[in-house]
């Protein structure tokens, strides 16, 4: 099933739920006929779709609003906080080409901040699906949470199948004992080469699919980095305020410290092209990032660090 079809078929049967966009229609294009006056286009104002949004959760109705990443996170972000976020509305935003798939546009249009700011607005939920499968797994209860919620939109298709969607779970796709690779989104697909490659070096390997970024899975981090000799953070995010400051905080949170290695943007945005040239460029191809990891084979000889069971 895609997107497209998991909203038409949501709001079709549950007439709670409106179709909104800011001009961009690229994952919707096929709803307006069948929703009518359920689907609102309010042109190029993302702040307005914002608050219009909010005012239509507060009447009961679900809105499912879409905009480009950068200009829903960025230009909407105080609509967002405000109208959304503090009365604890269900507004939930589908963020569109954010991250590395925003390949051929320039620093404008690049959302390498937005889980920074959407993890830091209360009662805000934040979501990184690795692909299309992911994604319609997880959005049905996203979708029907009462909380607003930031989707990191990604309709990519693959060949992983992946495990069920468990609210504030990670996906645990192996457990290592030399190194784990922690990611999200577009870059899911990268781990997976990279762990191959590990692997083929002999290398005991772990992945696990962050998709739920707030609530973020602490059990996950703490087991990856008691297991593992070293943790590995690979994100097409700002290396402030994404997955590394996650980890680092659940870390403080316990009391605990740990050997983390970030893969992230620091403090810069990439060169526009087409995707697979900017992931070569920028180094976060997955026989990249596992010859980058392949670096600190010291601490592969390492005894792992003392970290304690996880407790709630």
């Amino acid at each position: 099933m895609t997107y497209e079809e998991l909203l038409t078929e949501t709001a079709l049967n549950d007439d709670r739920f409106i179709v909104m966009t800011a001009e961009n229609r690229a994952l919707v294009r096929n709803i307006p006929a069948k929703l009518g006056n359920r689907f609102i286009d309010t042109g190029i104002t993302e702040q307005t779709m914002i608050g219009a949004a909010a005012g239509l959760a507060l009447r009961g109705r679900i809105p499912v609003v879409h905009a480009l990443a950068s200009f829903l996170s960025m230009r909407a972000f105080e609509f967002i906080r405000t109208d959304a976020g503090i009365p604890k509305l269900p507004v939930k935003l589908s963020s569109f080409i954010p991250g590395f798939l925003s390949d051929g546009n320039g620093p404008t249009h690049q959302a390498l901040e937005d889980i920074a700011l959407m993890c830091g607005i209360p009662n805000m939920t934040v979501f990184a699906p690795a692909d299309e499968d992911d994604l319609v797994k997880m959005l049905p209860q996203v979708w029907k949470h009462p909380n607003p919620s930031y989707v990191r939109i990604n309709t990519r298709k693959t060949d992983y199948a992946h495990a069920p969607f468990e609210w504030g779970k990670a996906e645990v796709v192996s457990i290592g004992e030399d190194v784990t690779i922690l990611t999200y989104g577009l870059l899911f697909e990268q781990a997976l080469i990279a762990a191959e490659v590990l692997k083929s070096e002999g290398l005991s390997v772990g992945l696990i699919n962050m998709r739920s970024l707030k609530p973020v899975d602490e059990r996950a981090i703490l087991e990856a980095t008691r297991e593992s000799r070293l943790t590995i953070t690979l994100e097409d995010h700002f290396q402030t305020g994404g997955l590394y400051s996650i980890v680092a905080t659940v870390l403080l949170k316990h009391g605990l410290t740990a050997n983390v290695l970030p893969i992230a943007l620091n403090e810069r945005w990439f060169k526009p092209s087409l995707l697979p040239n900017v992931l070569q460029h920028e180094g976060f191809t997955g026989k990249q990032v596992a010859e980058r990891i392949l670096g600190y084979k010291t601490f592969f000889t390492q005894p792992k660090m003392a970290v304690p069971e996880f407790s709630e």
